[in-house]
């Protein structure tokens, strides 16, 4: 299937109680659902993920965020999204811990819920299928996926690689070397 692809980051952000921040979009895709903050990549800038979960995290939460604050637990794309397009999504979790909700935003309002709460609120299908599963259990690891969106609404998901927290991971390669 012949779409335009979309490049994107989440923030998947806590409170000191372990309480996931979401925001309940106001706007597509997903307007009237709970997920987590991020938005869509500069591509024609050449912007990098990092870059732009940090630029994110500023224009709609107001929060001051560098690379080091943020760990990429997750990649995530999507064949077929909605029908109208295809998506490369990077989950990172943000180290730092907030005190309390971002002020509402033109992309919606923020709340922070407990873990248990999420099988309550209305979340977008990908996210409650295995997006949130497999953050829970690869959480300070890593996992990447692939989700076919099938055009009858069925999701084929496939887990590409994944690794605990306490598994060895890939070291980052010093910049100054490489």
């Amino acid at each position: 299937m012949v779409l335009p692809y979309k490049i994107s980051t989440l923030l998947y952000c806590f409170n000191a109680r372990d309480e996931i921040l979401l925001l309940e979009r106001a706007q597509e895709p997903n307007r009237g659902r709970w997920s987590p903050p991020g938005g869509k990549l500069h591509m024609a800038e050449g912007e990098s993920p990092y870059a732009c979960a940090c630029r994110e995290a500023a224009e709609e939460m107001g929060l001051e965020l560098t690379p080091a604050d943020l760990h990429l637990t997750g990649l995530i794309s999507e064949h077929g999204y909605q029908g109208n397009t295809h998506w490369l999504m990077f989950l990172f979790e943000v180290k730092r811990r907030l005190s309390r909700p971002p002020p509402d935003h033109p992309e919606g309002r923020f709340r922070f819920f407990p873990r248990s709460a999420l099988a309550t609120l209305p979340l977008p299908q990908t996210d409650l299928e295995s997006l949130w599963p497999w953050f829970w259990r690869f959480r300070g690891g890593f996992f990447a996926a692939h989700c076919h969106c099938h055009a009858d609404g069925r999701n084929t998901w496939t887990l590409e690689e994944s690794w605990l927290s306490s598994a060895i991971s890939p070291s980052a390669p010093d910049p100054a070397h490489a």
